[in-house]
């Protein structure tokens, strides 16, 4: 496996080699650098294929006779980390409207946004060679070649900070038995409005275990100084990589993901894009909190708790005034919803059949009002 996963590398940089002289191409031909950096560029932008192509060459690339760079960009989307849970870190509702998809990755750390003007980078080496700090001074080498004198810094989580205050990039990483990868953003030119917005709870009265994204100030490199393009950026990033890995003078080498060549990668990819993956994979929680109920004038208020596992309802108690919704249909609601993915589609499904059960139209208007209000809220939370 390992031998075929070298020969994918080969082929695919071959054919982007291929116009220059067979004496210039190391052995004549492939890519048999023992020792060399490697630098490659994904030619996709979906971020579930290149989430996937990270895995597949952590998993079959022998890493340690050779070091790579693998250089990516999305389309716009948040990536949270393994132990993270997305509704604690993100507006799913706002996603949901605006296409943005919700990605789980591998690693740990904390949620990012990606678009087309942040710039992914991810150094894979062997796991004795593994050196994040190494990494970083390859990209602010970087940064400061492009722009003499520019106060670009990592700190000791291994961020790395403009002028001592903006983040522009976070790290995370994948340490496996024998290989590992370190990952980073580099903050480009990135939609900031949609970050901000995207970058909200989904509800509010969570309490997790899981690991919270930090907030900090950010600022893109574009912002400081419109020179520092995604693309002069990844050329250079590629140069200075190259220049402290050795690479033999390779140019950077181009991949698609979806090349039948990595064998896997679709169905790794349709995996990481599953619920099961992006919401089910969240440590337990739960949810406390409040719903404003209102029919005309007359409000009242609806306590909630819910316990979440593997992104299913566990638990759910629903209070409200026996004057507002006699005969106990909240505590009806709140056993449909046991074992439902806590998702609103699935719960706008149990609260059709819920409202159907409870008799329609023969509740009575008012009542079937306010039935419907509970239900509304309770998908809404979701």
């Amino acid at each position: 496996m390992v031998l075929r996963s070298l020969c994918v590398l080969r082929a695919q940089a071959a054919a982007s080699l291929s116009g220059l002289p067979a004496a210039l191409l190391p052995g004549g031909s492939g890519l048999d650098l023992p020792g060399s950096g490697l630098v490659l560029r994904s030619l996709s932008t979906d971020v579930f294929q290149n989430l996937a192509l990270e895995d597949w060459i952590h998993d079959n690339v022998d890493l340690h006779s050779r070091s790579i760079l693998l250089l990516w960009r999305n389309s716009a989307a948040v990536v949270v980390g393994r132990h993270q849970n997305p509704w604690q870190e993100c507006d799913l509702r706002l996603m949901r409207r605006s296409g943005v998809p919700v990605a789980r990755r591998r690693s740990g750390g904390g949620t990012v946004f990606h678009d087309p003007g942040n710039l992914n980078l991810t150094f894979f080496s062997s796991r004795k060679n593994y050196d994040r700090a190494r990494n970083l001074r390859v990209v602010t080498g970087a940064l400061r070649a492009l722009r003499p004198g520019i106060d670009v810094r990592a700190t000791d989580r291994f961020d790395i900070l403009l002028d001592g205050h903006y983040k522009i990039s976070g790290t995370a990483a994948k340490l496996g038995r024998t290989a590992a990868y370190h990952h980073c953003t580099l903050l480009c030119s990135a939609d900031r409005p949609l970050l901000a917005s995207l970058l909200r709870p989904t509800c509010h009265g969570i309490h997790s275990n899981a690991t919270a994204s930090l907030p900090a100030p950010v600022q893109n490199l574009m912002d400081h100084d419109p020179s520092l393009t995604p693309e002069s950026i990844t050329r250079q990033l590629a140069q200075q990589y190259l220049a402290e890995f050795g690479s033999g003078g390779l140019p950077v080498v181009p991949v698609q993901p979806s090349d039948p060549a990595f064998g896997g990668i679709d169905r790794a990819a349709a995996a990481l894009r599953g619920w099961d993956w992006t919401h089910g994979r969240t440590p337990r929680f739960s949810v406390d909190t409040a719903l404003e109920l209102a029919d005309g004038a007359a409000a009242a208020t609806a306590s909630v708790h819910l316990e979440v596992k593997a992104g299913r309802v566990e638990a759910c108690r629903l209070a409200v005034a026996p004057e507002w919704l006699p005969g106990g249909p909240p505590a009806r609601l709140a056993a449909r919803l046991l074992g439902a993915r806590f998702c609103p589609s699935e719960a706008a499904a149990v609260a059709e059949a819920f409202l159907r059960a409870e008799g329609g139209g023969a509740t009575g208007a008012r009542l079937g009002a306010r039935l419907g209000d509970l239900c509304d809220k309770m998908v809404a939370l979701m």
